[in-house]
């Protein structure tokens, strides 16, 4: 028998692509990376569910996720989409910028995670704010450098205009005493970060 295709809204393209790149999810982080509200994001993957593309496992690491078909129908549609906007050359030339900013980072965070203490890096506690406060005043400055970069991949292919807006919460929340809005929340900083390499790979073919 023959499964149904999903409406062609440009919707479940979204969706799809969005557990692509974060893994297994509920409604609410499909929500967040898609920019939808979290009853249509539900409504969506249960569209997607009834075609065969997604499934919904149980427990405290379960969540909506990619069937094999459907990880095979987000990497079709995704590169259907970047060859009928023609924006291969442009997200590839952002995409090295990204790359140059990448391992700063990376070098932020391990700054955030770990400090000296006596000469030793131990796990930081969080218990200077002075320092923390240096670090979230580098990572201020990375994040204008990197709105430049998100600025040219949403002037290639639109949809990349979500992670802007992502990364501006999360360090903003940072900013305002949230701390594991850096590293540590399925909302930081660092994990959109690393959803933006994933789907930037992703979206040029690059294997990792």
């Amino acid at each position: 028998m023959t499964r149904p295709e999903p409406p062609a809204t440009g919707t479940d393209l979204l969706v799809l692509h969005a557990l692509r790149c974060g893994g297994h999810a509920g409604p609410a982080r499909v929500a967040a990376a898609t920019g939808l509200g979290e009853s249509d994001a539900e409504s969506e993957l249960i569209d997607l569910a009834v075609a065969g593309l997604v499934t919904h496992s149980g427990g405290g690491f379960g969540g909506w996720g990619l069937t094999d078909a459907g990880r095979a129908a987000a990497a079709e549609r995704i590169t259907g989409e970047l060859e009928s906007a023609g924006a291969r050359v442009a997200l590839r030339a952002a995409f090295d910028g990204f790359l140059v900013l990448n391992p700063e980072l990376l070098d932020l965070c391990a700054a955030w995670q770990l400090r000296s203490v006596d000469g030793v890096m131990t796990a930081n506690d969080h218990g200077d704010p002075s320092y923390d406060a240096r670090v979230l005043a580098r990572f201020a400055e990375f994040d204008q450098r990197a709105a430049v970069v998100c600025a040219e991949l949403s002037a290639a292919l639109p949809r990349f205009g979500r992670y802007r807006a992502r990364l501006a919460e999360a360090r903003q929340r940072a900013a305002s005493g949230a701390l594991e809005y850096v590293t540590d929340s399925t909302a930081s900083y660092h994990t959109v970060w690393a959803e933006l390499h994933e789907d930037l790979l992703a979206t040029l073919g690059i294997p990792r």
